[in-house]
């Protein structure tokens, strides 16, 4: 249970989101909210990609040593990869680190996958929102934490 000053603390906290967005969908996207003059947290610095299947898991391990909260991968719905299967590759790559995570003591909700087209402006403004929720209510990313055998 939390003692008040840190349940005030975690009230008042503000994720920082690292999002890797491919190019051709999710990037256009989220020009396309910003075009529509959608809404959503400031949380998220963006980091263009030519394709999501490009992210190296160790990317997601800097952002996340280097004091993110939480890393977003977005990229093409499937069927509609520009580089045919990058989002493919993507997908086993999160896979692959969100257990990578869970075996060393983070929670692997603090990495997350998800496909926005580029005429998905809505869409885009309501990952951010999710997001930004589910990295708020885990708190804080304190480090990696060696678990016990």
């Amino acid at each position: 249970m939390l003692s008040p000053t840190d349940e005030r603390a975690q009230a008042e906290f503000e994720p920082t989101i690292v999002a890797f967005l491919c190019n051709w969908c999710s990037y256009a996207g989220a020009d396309l909210a910003g075009t529509q003059r959608l809404t959503y947290p400031a949380n998220v610095r963006v980091i263009r990609v030519m394709c999501s299947g490009r992210v190296d898991p160790g990317y997601v391990l800097q952002c996340l040593l280097q004091g993110a909260d939480g890393v977003l991968v977005s990229g093409c719905h499937h069927g509609d990869c520009h580089y045919v299967c990058g989002n493919r590759i993507a997908e086993r790559r999160v896979t692959v680190m969100r257990r990578l995570l869970e075996f060393v003591g983070v929670e692997p909700g603090r990495v997350r996958l998800t496909w926005v087209s580029g005429a998905e402006g809505r869409r885009f403004a309501r990952v951010i929102d999710d997001v930004v929720r589910d990295i708020k209510a885990l708190g804080p990313f304190h480090g990696f934490e060696r678990r016990a055998s």
